[in-house]
């Protein structure tokens, strides 16, 4: 988990195996402030983000978030060819460059629950702020982000797959609306 936040916020850099282990020693040394009021897991992820950022801001440079490999089984098509994987290659790097240019909150936010799947309640516990500001940033990287595809010529054609998709969803009832992602990107652009 730890290696994850630090490589997504870093991207691919030498680096990410130093500021790994400057958390874990951030880790050792902090343990003994953990008071139980959160899950651990939830402290660990805030310490490895703050390390991260102090890191960046160290290099005066802005994070990146990058596609990381996950760990679930992944379905592999035949009929792919190499002009597809360099169409779905360059359509990442377009979706990250547009990442990039949202403010690092709401980048964080819209990573944490598009890409990762996180509930908005548990992000708000991991950035530190209520749940209706994490729903309010989401808003806005989801609004800031769909304008931007439009102008993304590689893109053009995930913006009409979220259209579609987007009509055809049934709408939810008020005692539904959980953290299921509402602006389905991850899944769409590959």
């Amino acid at each position: 988990m730890v290696a994850r936040v630090v490589y997504r916020m870093l991207g691919p850099s030498p680096e990410v195996e130093d500021v790994v282990q400057d958390v874990f020693v951030n880790v050792f040394r902090s343990l003994h402030t953990f008071r139980g009021d959160s899950k651990f897991t939830t402290w660990l992820y805030r310490l490895a983000t703050n390390v991260t950022k102090m890191h960046l801001r160290k290099k005066r440079s802005r994070p990146r978030f990058v596609d990381v490999p996950d760990d679930r089984p992944v379905e592999r098509v035949e009929s792919r060819t190499p002009r597809d994987e360099a169409e779905q290659r360059e359509r990442i790097t377009a979706i990250y460059r547009l990442l990039d240019q949202l403010s690092e909150k709401k980048r964080e936010v819209i990573v944490l629950h598009d890409f990762e799947g996180i509930s908005a309640k548990e992000i708000s516990e991991r950035v530190g702020a209520p749940v209706l500001t994490v729903r309010t940033r989401l808003f806005y990287a989801r609004k800031e982000l769909y304008a931007a595809l439009e102008n993304e010529p590689v893109l053009s054609n995930l913006v009409d797959h979220l259209k579609k998709k987007k009509k055809t969803r049934p709408k939810k009832s008020k005692a539904r609306q959980s953290s299921s992602s509402e602006f389905p990107i991850a899944g769409a652009v590959t």
